[in-house]
């Protein structure tokens, strides 16, 4: 167990002292120290049950808020049983680079009760590949293709990976929000006193 629980997180566990808070009596415990006969409570608590063994892990759950781990390989399957919850919506999708490759989070609202669930899949390295939701849920098709142009994720069986924010003459394998971006551009340093690097017919450019 980590040696410090992060703020909300310390909130959500049982059985280590008396919740701070009304909203704590309906969280679980975190992934770290929750053990298999500790259920989780609430509606939150309910939708991430209902994934199954697809959770690999528990990282947040209190009254209208939840964050769970899903295995990589079985997204399509996850996104199918949000879809059909009563108020369920993708309300979109983010990924972040991480370590080990990009990790996507699709996040997922309910009206009622106004929670919002967050499901997260790696799409590990050196493919970075996560099978495509959008033939289930088609409000992910632009999202997936926004996020294969700016980090590079390759979403297998999408009906139509064309670039999307991306110009045809961009270079193939070159995204923008990766951390070798700056290394791939090679560019050069800034001139002292330069900020920003001069762009062609923009008078707020460096003189």
């Amino acid at each position: 167990m980590p040696a410090q629980a992060r703020g909300d997180d310390r909130r959500c566990r049982q059985g280590h002292g008396v919740p701070q808070d009304p909203v704590a009596e309906r969280c679980a415990m975190t992934d770290w120290d929750r053990q298999p006969e500790t259920p989780l409570l609430g509606f939150v608590g309910e939708v991430i049950e209902s994934l199954g063994d697809a959770v690999e892990a528990v990282e947040q759950c209190e009254a209208r808020r939840g964050i769970a781990r899903i295995r990589p390989d079985r997204t399509v399957e996850v996104a199918a049983k949000m879809l059909a919850l009563a108020g369920s919506r993708l309300a979109t999708a983010t990924g972040i680079e991480v370590r080990d490759g990009v990790e996507v989070l699709y996040h997922w609202a309910f009206e009622p009760p106004g929670a919002v669930v967050t499901l997260k899949a790696l799409a590990v390295r050196p493919e970075v590949v996560l099978e495509s939701v959008a033939n289930v849920v088609p409000a992910a098709n632009w999202i997936e293709r926004e996020m294969h142009d700016l980090l590079g994720v390759g979403f297998r069986n999408h009906p139509d990976m064309r670039r999307l924010v991306l110009d045809d003459s961009w270079p193939e394998g070159v995204h923008p929000l990766r951390k070798e971006f700056d290394q791939v551009l090679d560019r050069p340093p800034l001139p002292p006193n330069q900020t920003s690097p001069d762009v062609p017919g923009d008078r707020g450019g460096a003189e």
